[in-house]
Formats: C-alpha cells, sequence, structure tokens
C-alpha cells in the first residue's frame, strides 16, 4: 500500500520539515522535495489506488488517468521552477505555505471522490492566502483577506453541491469526464459545484480575486499562484463539465473583456493578471465545446500556459525584486540593467502571443481549430480578437514598457542568478515545446492527429500578430494608445467593495431618519392618551379627588339601576 504513496502526501508532510533546514541545505531539501513526489508519480501505474471507506462513505485518495497525469506532471515542474527561483528569499512562510499550497493542488488533481477533492480544494485556499500576506503591507493583508474569503466561498459551495449530487445519485465518485454534464445547470448540486469551479476559474463577475491579490503578493507568491489555483479549476471544469455549452459563451467572455482592462492598467502584474485571465478563457472555451481535440488543447494550452505565465510572472518579479516597483509609468530603460531578464520575458511574450515556434503556438492553435471544426463561427472570430489582444497587452505592453519606452533612468543589478537559472529553464522549455510538441501532444488524453505547421496555419498567425503589431506602432506614435499613468481602474468589484457599502450606508440613514420621523408620529397620538389618562386618572385628576356620600350613594343607584333594566331587558 505504501509503495503506492500518493504524491501529494510527500510534499504536504515534507512541508512540515522545511523550518528544521537552513542554508544551503534548506534549499537542496526544497529541491528534493518535488523531485521526490514526481519519481514517486513515475513509479505508480494507472488506475484506482488508496481506496478507503470512511463513516460509510468510499474515498479514494490517488486516480491516476492520462488528464490526471499531464497536469500532475506540470505541477510538479511548476513547483520545481518556482522553488528555484524563490532560493533568494529566506522565507520560511513562503516555502511552507508554497510546497503545501503545490501539494494540495496536486492532492485535488488525482482525487478519485468528492470528499477528498473539497478536503485539498480547501487546503488550497488556506495556505495559499500566505502567498499574498507575506508580502507584509496593509494592502497586501486586505487583498489577502478578500481572496480567502471567495475561495472558501467556492469550498462552501463544492461542500453543499457534493451533498446535493450524493442525494442525487448516491454516488461521490470523481472519476469520469463530464460527469456532471449529463445533469445539466437545472440540477441543484451541479449547479453549484458549476459556480464552486467558476469562482476558482475566475469567471466573468467572479473574476476580480485574481487581480486583486496575485499583483499584491510578493514576487515568488505571484509566481506561484499563476501556476495551481486558477489551472486546478481548469482541470475541475474538464473533468466533471466537459462538453457543458453554457462553457463556450463564458470562457469567449472571459478572452474578451480583460484585454480592455489590460491595455490601460499601469500595474504590469496586474496588466499579467488580467492576461491570465484572458488565456483561462481559452482553457474554458475548449472544455465547453468538448471534442477530443478541444480537450487535448484545452489540457496542452494548460501545460503550456503555466510555463509562460511563470516566466513572464518571474520576470516581473525579478523587477519588482530590483526597482520596487512594476508601475508601467515608472520603467523603462531596464534593459540596460537587466539584460537576461529582458531576453527571458521576451520569451514569455512570444509565447503567450503565440508566435510559431514558442509553446503558446502549438497549444492555443488546437482549441480555435476545435471552434472552427464545431463551426462556431462567432466564437472562432472572437477567440481570433482575443488572440491578437493578449499580443499586445502582453506580448508587447509588458516587455515594453518595463526594459524600453523611456528611460526612467533607473540603473540596477540584473536579477539573482536563482532567478536568472529558473527563467532560463522556463524559458527553454517554452522554446523547446513550441519547436517539438510531439512530447506534449504524447501526453494528451487522446491521439494527436492535429498538425500545428502547416503553411497556412503559420502564415496566418503571423498575419495576424503583425497586423497586430503594427496597429500597436501606430497608436503609440499618433497617441491614441493609453498612456501609462497612475490610475485606479474600476472593475466589476467596485459594485460590491464601493457601490453596495455606499448603498447600505444611505440606505440605513435615510431608514433611519424615516423611522425616527415614524416614531415621532406614532407618539402623539399615545401622548395624547396618556395625557387623558393623566388628567383624568392621576393624583390630581378628576377620578382621584374625594367625593361625598351621597354622590358616591348616587353614581351606585344608577348603576344599579342601568343593570336591572339590562337584564331584564334581555330576559324579555
Amino acid at each position: 500500500m505504501f509503495s503506492n504513496l500518493p504524491p501529494a502526501f510527500i510534499l504536504l508532510l515534507g512541508a512540515l520539515l522545511i523550518p528544521l533546514f537552513r542554508g544551503r541545505l534548506r534549499s537542496l531539501y526544497l529541491l528534493l522535495l518535488p523531485v521526490l513526489s514526481l519519481l514517486q508519480l513515475l513509479y505508480i501505474p494507472m488506475g484506482t489506488h488508496w481506496e478507503l471507506t470512511v463513516y460509510g462513505y468510499k474515498l479514494t485518495l490517488l486516480h491516476i488517468d492520462k488528464i490526471s497525469l499531464v497536469f500532475g506532471y506540470i505541477f510538479h515542474i511548476a513547483l520545481f521552477l518556482t522553488l528555484i527561483y524563490s532560493l533568494h528569499a529566506k522565507d520560511n512562510i513562503q516555502y511552507v505555505s508554497g510546497v503545501i499550497y503545490a501539494g494540495s493542488a496536486i492532492g485535488a488533481v488525482f482525487a478519485g471522490d468528492l470528499i477528498t477533492l473539497f478536503v485539498y480544494w480547501e487546503l488550497t485556499a488556506v495556505s495559499s492566502v500566505f502567498l499574498v500576506w507575506a508580502r507584509r503591507t496593509e494592502t497586501a493583508y486586505k487583498s489577502g483577506m478578500r481572496y480567502l474569503i471567495m475561495q472558501v466561498l467556492s469550498g462552501l459551495l463544492l461542500l453543499a453541491g457534493m451533498i446535493f449530487y450524493y442525494r442525487e445519485t448516491g454516488s461521490l465518485e470523481f472519476m469520469k469526464l463530464g460527469m456532471f454534464t449529463k445533469l445539466g445547470l437545472t440540477n441543484p448540486g451541479a449547479v453549484l459545484i458549476f459556480l464552486s469551479f467558476g469562482i476558482k476559474a475566475a469567471f466573468p463577475f467572479l473574476h476580480n480575486w485574481l487581480q486583486d491579490a496575485y499583483p499584491e503578493a510578493t514576487e515568488v507568491g505571484s509566481v506561484f499562484l499563476s501556476s495551481f489555483t486558477t489551472k486546478l479549476a481548469i482541470y475541475a471544469l474538464a473533468r466533471g463539465f466537459l462538453g457543458t455549452p453554457e462553457l463556450i459563451w463564458i470562457g469567449a467572455t472571459m478572452t474578451a473583456f480583460p484585454i480592455f482592462y489590460a491595455v490601460i492598467e499601469n500595474d504590469l502584474r496586474r496588466v499579467l493578471a488580467y492576461s491570465l485571465n484572458n488565456q483561462l478563457g481559452f482553457m474554458v472555451v475548449g472544455i465547453g465545446i468538448g471534442t477530443e481535440l478541444a480537450l487535448n488543447g484545452t489540457v496542452a494550452h494548460a501545460f503550456s500556459h503555466i510555463l509562460y505565465k511563470s516566466l513572464l510572472f518571474m520576470s516581473m518579479g525579478a523587477v519588482l525584486y530590483r526597482t520596487g516597483t512594476v508601475k508601467g509609468s515608472e520603467l523603462g530603460g531596464l534593459y540596460k540593467s537587466m539584460p537576461w531578464t529582458t531576453a527571458f520575458c521576451i520569451v514569455g511574450a512570444a509565447s503567450i502571443s503565440a508566435f510559431p515556434l514558442f509553446s503558446g503556438f502549438i497549444s492555443k492553435s488546437m482549441i480555435v481549430s476545435a471552434a472552427g471544426d464545431g463551426h462556431f463561427t462567432l466564437i472562432w472570430m472572437i477567440l481570433i480578437f482575443a488572440s491578437a489582444g493578449v499580443f499586445h497587452h502582453s506580448g508587447i505592453k509588458i516587455p515594453y514598457f518595463a526594459f524600453f519606452a523611456h528611460d526612467s533612468k533607473i540603473r540596477c543589478k540584473e536579477a539573482p542568478l536563482n532567478m536568472l537559472i529558473a527563467m532560463g529553464i522556463t524559458a527553454f522549455l517554452c522554446i523547446a515545446i513550441g519547436c517539438f510538441p510531439g512530447p506534449l501532444y504524447n501526453l494528451l488524453p487522446y491521439k494527436v492527429a492535429f498538425v500545428p505547421y502547416t503553411t497556412n496555419h503559420v502564415i496566418t498567425q503571423l498575419q495576424l500578430l503583425m497586423w497586430s503589431a503594427l496597429a500597436f506602432a501606430v497608436l503609440q506614435k499618433t497617441g491614441i494608445y493609453p498612456p501609462e499613468l497612475p490610475s485606479v481602474n474600476l472593475d466589476t468589484d467596485w459594485s460590491y467593495r464601493r457601490a453596495l457599502p455606499a448603498i447600505v450606508h444611505f440606505a440605513l440613514r435615510v431608514g433611519g431618519k424615516t423611522w425616527n420621523g415614524f416614531l415621532t408620529l406614532c407618539m402623539i397620538p399615545v401622548n395624547a392618551g396618556l395625557n387623558f389618562f393623566r388628567y383624568n386618572f392621576g393624583p390630581k385628576g378628576i377620578m382621584a379627588r374625594t367625593m361625598p356620600t351621597g354622590h358616591i350613594t348616587l353614581w351606585a343607584a344608577l348603576i344599579l339601576g342601568f343593570y336591572i333594566i339590562f337584564y331584564y331587558w334581555h330576559l324579555g
């Protein structure tokens, strides 16, 4: 049984021992953890392992198939590269929380039942927030709290949906692709689970935690965060809702709307956060289409995306580490001080823009082709528009405003050696996958017949990118392109972070005055009644006066007389 120990256990238990090590021994131990976990994963055969029965519920702690295996591989690679990148930090909080976070994501990928998935789902939320709080600023603390609230809400929705689903089907397994699709989004359990996955996948109107928290994390924390949470959600959507048509339009919306925010955003790590949202949209579209080509494209793009997005966050993290800022308005000319970081950033920019010979080209094209093959004409056009847009805000804007543009006169050291090594390996993988996609294609869930390097595809993509570059140049030279200015952009979170509290405050203020006015009106007759009783029955009132005995006898006789008359009238 222990020979098939879940790889996540190695990471979770190993993370607890990190504070016992110091210096180079700690660095060696950190890098050894993902290597041991990956070797354990390679050793375990495909299938179901570690099945337990707890209080009558069957739990499957380890289920390995082709789709979970791909995500398991890339999560281990991302953890290893991020740990190399982090070795300068000397911060046990980031090391422990980062390894637990990655281990939880890996555990969730191989979870064979919903209870195990829920446990790891919540553990990713609790562990990852410390990567934001490790920045140790008031803004980071507040952003981390909002991030944690949304992530815990996702877990609560998953738990509620799991309960409904169990009552409906009597099953808690989480192994079949598209297992919730047949229920449709009319079933309460499926809807709740869909929303849970949607929060972590940053669906429209549920996405603001991403742009809020990722840019506030440490330079290491943002790299960790970019790799696991949202890609775990993509895996969960593929596992649970493959072929759900609503995902096609949700994904198309995700690809389009972040472009406009990213173009006007000044914080370059926030630009990358919007870009991340855009790239997730391609994957969500692929899951919604649900064909073999679309699913292969989604998995391949998730693999590629983790690498090139990590590389871009690494480069911006290096800039932040050396200069103390990633504001586009405060940067420029850094290629003179940080040439290697500049080169690695350009590789990441070319990859996310899907230039031929870079990783994004061989994965994104599969999803776009699946949309065309499925005759989703409008969706295909939106994806083409989004591909041009991402070249604008990530392919050009990020390297241009950080390393070129105007000279900010900032002169600093190149990034630390460990950062350069991590960026170099990641850049190499981005180019290697783009030039030789075969090994990645062989890992995908279905056999790949797709050929990315056709004359038509290469020329079409180059035309798209060149015209997009020309548009950027023209807009920049004519002054139409939004300049990099210190500013705050309003997103949909403004509705509940600013508008809703203002409305509640206004309602309470107006409601309080209205209530006080109502009470005042109600007290008018009450006071009148009290005055009446006080006048007649008070200490000096009429009824309190001393009356002669004769008056009392008269009143008693009158009352008795009225009583006798009423009595005989009633008898008659």
